[in-house]
């Protein structure tokens, strides 16, 4: 897709390198106010950590970003050119393709013909079964993904398998940019550690940006570049960081919400 500029002339290449930008994007639904004015960068190669407590508008923009729904306002920026993301279909043929909690795989279907979900290879009138059995084991053995067989049905899989089959399933179409929604919800260490040691090979690899969306930051601080905060419909928070200096952030949001709680009620004590 081609952008032009207003006069008519094509739009430049983007001159910093980042893939993705979103420029003051906000998103209403009637009266209520989901992200107020978000901006944010996503360099080639990077795994960028959205964070933010529940409700603060992580997914509302992972829905922007993947096409679901438009913003109010705001543009999107792709490869230096602005782009209106239509549908979710029309994001993924420009590389945008996302994971989400739900995963979206069919629990009766093994773990090839969910890799192929919808993408089957066929000569009519036959499924070719046998090519993408071999394709499927092939690639989640390049991702370095440890499965019992690309036969077993998904249902028999631990939730970290899951998890790993639709992030591969999604690599495996060639995105440029990757959006995780919560990729470690509900899992335990060992778990988190097989979506962990993936998304890790992935970064070395460079093929592919990430935006990892999480409320519990110390599970993907170890592989994120950079951490974007969001907190109340905006980002408030976009650097290198530590866990103690979020640590502070978080700590400082909750305490602020009880002292707004307690004023509410009458209960605020006094200084002094």
């Amino acid at each position: 897709m081609t952008a032009t500029a207003p006069d008519g002339q094509a739009a430049p290449a983007n001159p910093d390198g980042d893939i993705l930008r979103c420029e003051h994007i906000s998103k209403n639904y009637g009266v209520v106010t989901a992200l107020t004015d978000v901006n944010l960068r996503l360099g080639r190669g990077e795994v960028l950590g959205l964070l933010g407590d529940n409700g603060a508008g992580k997914s509302t923009l992972l829905k922007i970003l993947c096409g679901f729904q438009p913003p109010t306002s705001g543009r999107i920026i792709l490869e230096g050119r602005e782009v209106t993301l239509k549908s979710v279909d029309y994001a993924r043929s420009l590389g945008i393709d996302a994971v989400y909690q739900d995963l979206a795989l069919v629990n009766q279907l093994t773990v090839f013909q969910n890799m192929y979900l919808n993408r089957e290879i066929i000569r009519w009138p036959l499924v070719r079964n046998h090519i993408m059995r071999r394709q499927a084991r092939e690639h989640l053995d390049e991702m370095g993904v440890q499965l019992p067989s690309v036969d077993s049905p998904v249902a028999r899989l631990s939730g970290g398998q899951r998890q790993a089959v639709a992030v591969a399933r999604s690599v495996f179409s060639n995105p440029k940019i990757l959006l995780l929604d919560e990729p470690l919800a509900a899992m335990g260490v060992k778990e988190g550690a097989i979506i962990l040691d993936l998304i890790t090979r992935l970064k070395h690899e460079g093929n592919v940006s990430i935006i990892i969306i999480a409320h519990n930051y110390a599970h993907v601080l170890e592989v994120c570049d950079r951490i974007n905060m969001i907190q109340g419909g905006r980002i408030t928070l976009d650097k290198l960081t530590s866990a103690e200096e979020l640590t502070d952030m978080v700590v400082a949001e909750y305490r602020t919400a009880l002292e707004d709680r307690q004023r509410s009620a009458g209960t605020l004590p006094h200084a002094g």
